[in-house]
């Protein structure tokens, strides 16, 4: 069994995510940066921690100024420590508010599922096969 570590599996994340694994609804609003790598990906690096470590699924509010901008993804683990890998998009004045836990759908991902598969993919071909769902 390969030894997972955070700090390698977000070096291999980050080097993973790109304009075409970013939420689609992301890349309308305003695009995909390098400067901002982490920009439309929390929802399907969130599914990746979580097929390595476990734990639950936590979604958030993003708002900014009252208004509701979406939705951020981000892990709790079976310990209670919650893991944000891809935190750094939430931009100074927005607010996450609101979480939750919610269930992982079984079987294909109904939405996000390509991008999810293609940045799993990049992050496997960096750091070594991966656990958990794939399909």
């Amino acid at each position: 069994m390969t030894p997972w570590d955070l700090l390698s599996l977000h070096e291999a994340l980050r080097a993973g995510w790109a304009a075409d694994t970013c939420s689609p609804d992301d890349l309308e609003r305003s695009g995909w940066q390098p400067e901002n790598p982490a920009w439309g990906h929390c929802d399907i690096t969130a599914l990746i921690v979580n097929d390595i470590f476990g734990g639950d699924l936590v979604v958030g509010e993003v708002h900014h100024e009252g208004e509701r901008q979406g939705f951020h993804w981000w892990n709790r683990l079976a310990s209670g420590a919650e893991i944000d890998l891809t935190r750094e998009q939430v931009r100074e004045g927005q607010v996450v508010s609101a979480a939750r836990v919610v269930t992982r759908p079984a079987g294909p991902l109904p939405r996000r599922g390509p991008e999810y598969l293609l940045l799993r993919q990049r992050v496997a071909e960096r750091i070594g096969g991966l656990p958990g769902p794939a399909a």
